[in-house]
């Protein structure tokens, strides 16, 4: 759907750039050589994992398979989603965008494996994506990011949910 017309955009309409609750979701998707896919933000120019926020009637693996598609152009069934992590602690996650618009994230995180499409960024929202070797990160790396990797490290390490 992109930005425009979205949930999240109706919202500002109407609140400005005032501080926003948003439920969300981000994929962490790694390839059959344990690449990790990060996207550029064509917003701010840093890399994140394809994230957005819950549109209504969405569930965090609805909202997680939507964005991925329209960020990445891929395509993965919500039931192959593994979540492994949770975000909310507003020290980390809130956060204020290049145009001002503020918001505390609450993010359900989750890993895919299986898919299928092609890598074609999402023009509007993302400048360009593509896998990187475990570990390696592309800079300069949104925060939020690095936090999200290093619970996915965690949860790969133990198998236990993980929440920050």
């Amino acid at each position: 759907m992109g930005f425009e017309g979205s949930y999240l955009w109706r919202l500002r309409q109407s609140v400005g750039n005032q501080l926003l609750l948003m439920p969300g979701a981000q994929v962490v998707v790694v390839d059959s050589e344990e690449r990790v896919l990060f996207q550029r933000r064509a917003d701010s120019g840093q890399w994140e994992f394809p994230a957005g926020a819950a549109e209504p009637g969405m569930s965090f693996r609805d909202t997680a398979a939507a964005e991925l598609f329209e960020e990445s152009g891929l395509r993965v069934k919500p039931d192959d989603l593994i979540p492994f992590a949770s975000l909310s602690d507003p020290a980390l996650h809130l956060i204020t965008y290049p145009n001002g618009d503020q918001v505390h994230c609450f993010a359900l995180c989750f890993e895919a494996r299986v898919w299928t499409g092609d890598l074609s960024p999402g023009a509007d929202e993302v400048r360009e994506a593509r896998f990187f070797e475990p570990g390696e990160f592309p800079e300069p790396l949104q925060p939020q990011t690095k936090a999200v990797w290093d619970l996915y490290c965690v949860f790969q390490a133990t198998q236990v949910f993980q929440a920050c």
